[in-house]
């Protein structure tokens, strides 16, 4: 029973308060409160640009960011999983990005995208002065370059859980494989990836709700959403709204569509992953 209380007050209660916020005209914690129904809904989904701008970018980080991790970090952490010479050595350096605090990431990176930073720096050695770009100033590949960031931050914790669950297959699967001509690409694929689909569904929910919502820090230390509104995200409008502009009524109703689009997203991996993940 106490356990059940804990739930409800640490889970259920947030949930529902949530809820009943997103009713509210509250423009400050010291303002008063005014129940508008909703309002905020109708002024979010038919009156906001910014709101749209934010769902479409959101939008294109789940579609390039979240399979481009997933996928490198698998193969990494495959690639590990075949313990080579030399794999504690590259466990170590994947794993790194984890060990990074998330302000000094964002320094890193603003040393990699400034105008004389490493990348245009590479880009002109290679005789590539064409692409060179202001990185996180040209809202045209603005919002490349923080999902870059972002993919970049995250591969490191996955690839480490994919090694784990693929160091528990047995070996003999992939000398079986072997003796019937495959390769390490095609052991990777159709033997390795399919005996840990439920480990990959768990972490493909995980990595869905981090862009929808924990994303916003890497805008915040990057953009601000800038420039314009080029990496406005979900996540760091609904930043925006809380505790820049104060209207966390508002806010609210930002952070209930997002929850509808988490649990959607949820949904549909479960459904792809079903065969061998049971929630």
């Amino acid at each position: 029973m106490p356990a059940v209380i804990w739930f409800l007050a640490l889970m259920i209660w947030p949930i529902i308060n949530m809820f009943y916020v997103s009713l509210l005209k509250w423009n400050g914690l010291l303002r008063d409160q005014t129940f508008i129904g909703l309002q905020n809904y109708v002024q979010l989904l038919t009156n906001d640009p910014n709101f749209w701008q934010a769902m479409r970018n959101t939008g294109v980080h789940l579609l390039v960011g979240l399979p481009s991790a997933m996928i490198i970090a698998f193969m990494l952490g495959f690639f590990l999983s075949l313990r080579l010479p030399g794999h504690r050595v590259f466990r170590v350096i994947f794993f790194s990005p984890v060990m990074i605090s998330a302000a000094g990431a964002a320094m890193m990176f603003v040393g990699v995208y400034m105008p004389n930073g490493i990348l245009n720096t590479l880009l002109s050695a290679v005789g590539l002065e064409n692409l060179r770009r202001l990185w996180l100033g040209d809202p045209s590949v603005a919002l490349g370059a923080v999902i870059g960031a972002d993919v970049w931050a995250s591969i490191g914790f996955q690839s480490m859980m994919f090694y784990a669950a693929l160091s528990g297959i047995s070996r003999e699967y992939y000398e079986a494989a072997r003796i019937d001509g495959a390769g390490n690409w095609t052991i990777m694929w159709r033997i390795a990836f399919p005996l840990i689909i439920d480990i990959f569904g768990v972490l493909l929910m995980l990595r869905t709700l981090w862009i929808l919502l924990g994303s916003a820090q890497v805008v915040l230390l990057l953009t601000q959403g800038g420039p314009g509104n080029a990496t406005l995200t979900l996540g760091y409008y609904l930043y925006q709204e809380a505790f820049l502009t104060q209207r966390l009524g508002y806010s609210q109703a930002i952070a209930v569509i997002a929850f509808i689009i988490g649990i959607i997203c949820i949904w549909l991996i479960r459904r792809l992953t079903r065969r061998s993940y049971q929630l």
